[in-house]
Order: C-alpha cells, then structure tokens, then sequence
C-alpha cells in the first residue's frame, strides 16, 4: 500500500466530531474551517485531506503532534510579542494549500506527497500544556501545519493553557472564515498571517484565494487580536515595486502599526528554479514599506545581512527600542510598553 494512504488510514483513528461544520441534505456536510468551505460527500475528505465525511458527520484530527518544539518567539515570527522569550510550537499534519516552496513541507503536504510524512506522535492537551509548563515557557503557537483546519484541537489545546496564564497564537496563511475566527477569538491572543502575494494569479498557483486572506487581516484586527504579517520575497513571484507597493499600502490601510516582515526565499521543496532572495531585496521592500507609512517594518532570515532592518524604533522619535541579530535580542530598552525617550506607547504584547 503507498506510504500515503497508509498515513492517511493512520490519521483516520485519531479524530473527534467536528464543531466547525454545518449539516447537508442526503449526508453531506460543509467544513467552514478555511475559506475553500468544502462541500463534502459522505465517505470523501475535504481539501485539506484530513477533515473527512463519515455518514454525515465531519471528522477532524485529535490527539497527535507531528512536530512539537522550543523556539525563539522572534522565530514565528513575533517580534511585538514577549521579545526575547520562547514559544513552544506544535503542529499537526495536513493544509489547505499546496505551496511548491513550502518549507514545512514534511508535515504540511504529508498527506499529498508521498515524500513527505512525520509520524503523528500520540498525546493529549494536558501534556503539552504540562510541557509548557515545566519549562516556563509563556507561549504556545498552533504551526507546521494549516493550524485553521486542526483548530478543534488547538482550541483543546488552548482552553488549558489559558487557565496558567500561558498566551496562545497561531501562524497560518490567513485563509480563514468568519465563522473559524470567532471559534478561536476567545483563546487566541496572537496571530501571524503569510501574505503571500497581492496578485490572485500568484494565489491560484498556490491552492488559495487572495480575498480570504485580506478578510483575515481585517477581521483580525477587529477582533483586538495582536497580528503580524510575513512576505516570503521571491525572486519573480512576488518581488516588483508594484506588487511590494500594494501589500504595504493594504497593511497601513488596515493600520499603520501591524508589523511587516519581509523575508528571503531559500531554495525548497519543489520550488529550485529562482535565485535565493539577496538582502538588497529585502531592505528595498522594507523600504517601500516604510515610505508607504507602516512603522514597522522587518528583514528577515539572513541575520547580520539585514543592517538596522532587524530593529524596532521609535516611530515618533526613531530611538532604538529592540535590537536583534537573527532570532537573538541583544537589547531591549523599552520601558512598560514604552519608548524610553518620548514615552510613546509602542504596539504589541509586552507583559
């Protein structure tokens, strides 16, 4: 039998009734965990490959991680959110999209690829959050893989680690609905959005649409959740002045103080043919970010490359705030959420 189906039998015995799905006449259902809201026949799965129909009733996974790990939280990337503590990250398996150059691609396309596939490791919401825990880590992020098609089990996850004071977050590719976010809003306090192109052409090839993402962002921001955003810049795909202008000109357009990170493309997965993204790359879009009117814009993943571009300032009097290299903060200087010399107050999650 092919290692896929193998895997998916597997995944099959470690699910729960869903919560985000409607009933349909003649057994079918309709999953509204991300915005392809599949339509699903009995015995079929929907897009994602791990929500499935079972005689009228959607089953979604429940009680595996396939990765679980301590990170750096500037490593989500989060750099308005505790700088300088970690976040334990866990992920299960599957998404709804099919990036050619993902780079979580050993979980996110385990079901779709036979080349890829982390063994689903058994375990409750009780232990991981124990883990959390034991190590005093004040962070749990839902990633790895689409955590808005496993968010029955993130919000499992989440009820507990509530109850300890422990912040919880997500980083996902934004594809959601009005109905998964509100079934998240009251646990989740963080949450990073790949904003992956403005183009629907350059959506289409990734399994996605452009719309469902920019209503995330939105709506987000509504519900007083903390949001930074990722552009992964790829040389050809998403990398013109034109396409840089409009992303930075949606974000400020929704608010000024959302957080941009701009980040190089490294050769992955399927996607070999563009050129790595050098740094002057990266610190041009940061610029036309900043010249559009965020306050806060980021180079990322070629740490020491980037010049000032990894640091937080002050919008109103440019002081340094936080200085990084990499995941590392060398200096943190803010004062309670505050530049230390004009007093402005600073957006993010401080305490």
């Amino acid at each position: 039998m092919p290692q896929t189906e193998t895997l998916h039998d597997l995944l099959a015995e470690y699910v729960v009734e869903g919560e985000l799905y409607e009933k349909m006449p003649d057994r079918w259902v309709r999953c509204v965990a991300c915005g392809h809201r599949c339509k699903i026949a009995p015995g079929r799965d929907g897009i994602c490959k791990v929500r499935f129909n079972s005689d009228g009733i959607l089953f979604v996974p429940h009680g595996y991680v396939a990765g679980l790990q301590i990170d750096p939280i500037e490593k989500k990337p989060f750099f308005h959110v505790l700088p300088g503590s970690n976040a334990l990250s866990f992920g299960m398996l599957g998404c709804d999209y099919h990036c050619a150059y993902c780079q979580n691609w050993i979980t996110s396309q385990a079901i779709r690829d036979p080349l890829a596939g982390s063994p689903p490791d058994i375990t409750t919401a009780k232990r991981i959050v124990a883990l959390a825990r034991e190590h005093a880590i004040p962070v749990l992020t839902s990633t790895y893989n689409e955590p808005l098609i496993t968010s029955e089990w993130a919000v499992e996850v989440f009820k507990l680690a509530r109850g300890y004071n422990i912040k919880c977050s997500y980083v996902s590719n934004g594809n959601g609905t009005p109905e998964v976010l509100d079934y998240i809003r009251p646990f989740v306090q963080m949450y990073k959005i790949d904003l992956k192109s403005f183009q629907q052409k350059n959506y289409q090839q990734l399994g996605g649409k452009l719309e469902n993402v920019l209503f995330t962002i939105r709506r987000l921001r509504e519900l007083n959740i903390w949001v930074e955003i990722v552009t992964l810049v790829v040389p050809g795909f998403n990398d013109s002045d034109e396409e840089l202008n409009d992303i930075a000109g949606f974000l400020v357009s929704v608010s000024p103080d959302i957080p941009w990170h701009v980040t190089a493309f490294h050769q992955d997965y399927k996607m070999t043919s563009p050129d790595n993204t050098p740094a002057e790359t990266l610190i041009r879009a940061a610029g036309i970010g900043s010249a559009a009117g965020l306050h806060f814009v980021y180079a990322g993943n070629l740490p020491g490359k980037l010049g000032s571009h990894e640091n937080t300032y002050c919008p109103s009097c440019k002081s340094l705030l936080i200085e990084r290299r990499g995941f590392r903060v060398t200096q943190n200087l803010l004062v309670n959420g505050k530049c230390p010399k004009c007093s402005r107050a600073i957006p993010g999650v401080w305490t």
